[in-house]
């Protein structure tokens, strides 16, 4: 699973490394985030149907299918991550994987690994050359009883690689810079499984991180030290 990432990416340089347009001038989005917890609203990247190129919009963290009735029936519902071997026959994810394809800018995430009984270390997770990457995204969109609309985004996890087996059996897909197109093709057929697997371990990098990142309202750059 993937419970957290962070970014030290601001919105300039998310433009830059995911080659977008013009950003909306009233899209507000601090300059980094280093605990992203789930519940938050955070940029992703999709197609702009009308445009027909990239762009970055703020959504909550944690799907919220179409279909929900009511906010309150997705408590207790894990929606933050999309398990890629479920993604194409799971009435959550199959609609969001054909059609609504996103891409979510990160620099690193965050698992924990169990030491004993009482303790957990957590380790984040990098590109090796430090370079801004992409999480495979799924979104939707949600209108509520007073016709307001939501739009959410969950997280698509795989088996681990050899990187991360030692700390947790499962990862985050990140995609490659040469898939991004393919991944958010809304006309991509057949749909582009091929891109949910885990990526090559001698290519990133991790080591372990300040515990207080367990924390949601712990954040800035110390959460990375190992101290």
């Amino acid at each position: 699973m993937c419970g957290r990432y962070y970014r030290r990416s601001d919105k300039q340089r998310i433009a830059e490394a995911y080659r977008l347009g013009e950003i909306p001038f009233d899209l507000v989005l601090p300059d980094w985030n280093f605990n992203i917890a789930p519940t938050t609203f955070q940029p992703v990247i999709r197609l702009n149907r009308d445009a027909g190129g990239r762009e970055m919009v703020l959504m909550r963290w944690g799907l919220v299918p179409f279909f929900t009735r009511h906010l309150s029936d997705v408590k207790g519902i894990s929606t933050i991550n999309a398990r890629a071997e479920t993604v194409r026959t799971s009435p959550t994810w199959r609609t969001p994987f054909k059609k609504r394809r996103c891409l979510v800018p990160a620099d690193g995430f965050y698992e924990w690994k169990r030491v004993d009984e009482k303790t957990r270390q957590p380790y984040a997770f990098r590109l090796a050359n430090d370079a801004p990457l992409a999480f495979a995204g799924l979104w939707d969109r949600w209108k509520a009883p007073d016709e307001s609309w939501l739009e959410s985004f969950s997280i698509v996890t795989t088996s681990a690689n050899e990187l991360m087996a030692p700390v947790h059996n499962r990862m985050p897909v990140i995609v490659h810079k040469r898939d991004y197109d393919r991944w958010l093709d809304q006309e991509e057929d057949p749909t582009p499984v091929d891109i949910l697997r885990p990526y090559e371990a001698e290519e990133m990098a991790c080591g372990p991180c300040n515990p207080k990142v367990g924390n949601a309202r712990n954040n800035g750059p110390e959460m990375l030290d190992s101290a």
